[in-house]
């Protein structure tokens, strides 16, 4: 299974946690808000990727089963989680970003500082899942 890396649309309660990316014109997408998640590391998993990445830039561990849905986007897996609201308390904010914040699904969507590809994803998850946010 061939991929470069991997990014996760993690969903603390009803809202998505996002990564204010640094503002350096040398990465893409500078300002813009992101989701955990990044390249590979040796021969991990997609899955050993994400959940990674996501420990180190915001302190999460996610297990297997906070994850509901999947999807490789050519060379990239594209992961979504749920996690309790209540997480938020356990947010350590690692060194690459601005800053984090919770974000509606809607509001992503919308946003014109949303990562195109990652909105593009969010919207197959959304349409295929029908996720409900009842809380």
């Amino acid at each position: 299974m061939q991929f470069t890396g991997a990014k996760v649309a993690l969903f603390l309660g009803a809202d998505l946690l996002v990564i204010q990316r640094d503002d350096n014109t040398d990465i893409p997408f500078p300002n813009h808000f992101d989701f955990p998640g990044g390249g590979r590391e040796g021969a991990e998993t997609p899955l050993q990727c994400v959940t990674r990445e996501t420990f180190e830039e915001v302190g999460l561990n996610l297990g297997e089963a906070d994850f509901v849905w999947s999807r490789q986007y050519e060379q990239n897996w594209f992961f979504v989680a749920h996690r309790p609201p209540g997480d938020t308390s356990l947010i350590r904010f690692g060194d690459e970003g601005q800053g984090w914040s919770l974000m509606s699904p809607t509001a992503y969507l919308s946003n014109p500082l949303a990562v195109p590809n990652f909105a593009i994803r969010l919207r197959h998850y959304l349409t295929e899942a029908r996720p409900s946010f009842d809380v």
